[in-house]
C-alpha cells in the first residue's frame, strides 16, 4: 500500500474543492481525506493498494477543473493511515 499527501496552494478554498475531490475519487480505488488549513491551504491525503492508482488520481486533480484553481501541488510520500475506509472530507 502506498500514501501521498499533497498541499494544495492557489484558490482552492471556497470553490468546491474538497466536494469535488471526494466526487473524483469515486472513480478510482483510494481512501483517504481532504481538508481545509486555515492558511488558505487544502491538505489531501490519499492512499492505495497500487501506487499507480494513487498517482491517477492526483494527476486526474490536476487535469479536471479543479486544476485551474491550483497554483502549487506539494506532493510527499508518508506512511499508511491505518483504518482508512472511502474517502472524506474531514472539518
Amino acid at each position: 500500500m502506498t500514501a501521498k499527501r499533497v498541499l494544495y496552494a492557489g484558490r482552492v478554498q471556497g470553490v468546491g474543492f474538497r466536494f469535488s475531490s471526494k466526487q473524483f475519487a469515486r472513480g478510482f480505488d483510494v481512501c483517504g481525506w481532504v481538508k481545509n488549513l486555515p492558511d488558505g491551504r487544502v491538505e489531501l491525503h490519499a492512499q492505495a493498494w497500487e501506487p499507480d492508482e494513487v498517482d491517477a488520481f492526483l494527476a486526474g486533480i490536476q487535469e479536471s477543473n479543479l486544476g485551474s484553481h491550483i497554483k502549487e501541488a506539494a506532493v510527499r510520500g508518508i506512511a499508511v493511515e491505518a483504518g482508512l475506509r472511502g474517502f472524506e472530507i474531514v472539518r
